[in-house]
């Protein structure tokens, strides 16, 4: 559900700080789990690659936050290193250190809640007044390699779609 929180699953979403892609990475921390960013290819926006590059930095920060997913949560948010101080200021001033008594950035106070929220949604839809339409279990696309570079309008030309449905 992240990335509905991110961009909305959307592939070509950016932020104003150059993250990318549906799981919003940004350069380095992209380059960083292994996404390739060039002039011809975005691994960011590249929803197989990106996928699981978020995957692997989700399971990463869930170590390194002791298996507590609102830190890890909250740290893919605003970045380890920010989770991190917030948590020694905590306990150098003797306070607890879970992630509702952390004094994180407005924006990653809203982050986890608004995502604890859609996974309420999800799992109990009636109980909101919500239909949602059971999605089949099949792929959504299909992954074409290239073996040389081609901007998106001439392989939509070739594969008969419009660049849009590309």
């Amino acid at each position: 559900l992240l990335p509905m929180i991110e961009s909305a699953f959307n592939p070509t979403a950016l932020s104003p700080s150059d993250a990318s892609g549906i799981w919003q990475f940004i350069p380095s921390t992209g380059r960083h789990y292994g996404l390739k960013q060039d002039t011809w290819y975005d691994g960011r926006r590249d929803v197989v690659a990106a996928t699981q590059a978020a995957l692997d930095y989700l399971e990463y920060l869930h170590g390194m936050f002791d298996g507590d997913w609102l830190l890890a949560i909250a740290a893919y948010n605003c970045g380890e290193g920010c989770v991190t101080r917030a948590i020694r200021k905590n306990a150098l001033e003797g306070l607890p250190t879970d992630y509702a008594s952390l004094e994180l950035p407005n924006e990653t106070r809203h982050y986890v809640p608004r995502l604890l929220a859609i996974k309420r949604l999800i799992d109990r839809p009636e109980q909101y007044g919500l239909a949602i339409e059971a999605l089949p279990n099949k792929p959504y696309f299909n992954q074409v390699t290239v073996r040389a570079s081609m901007d998106v309008h001439s392989a939509a030309r070739l594969a008969n779609m419009s660049s849009d449905e590309f």
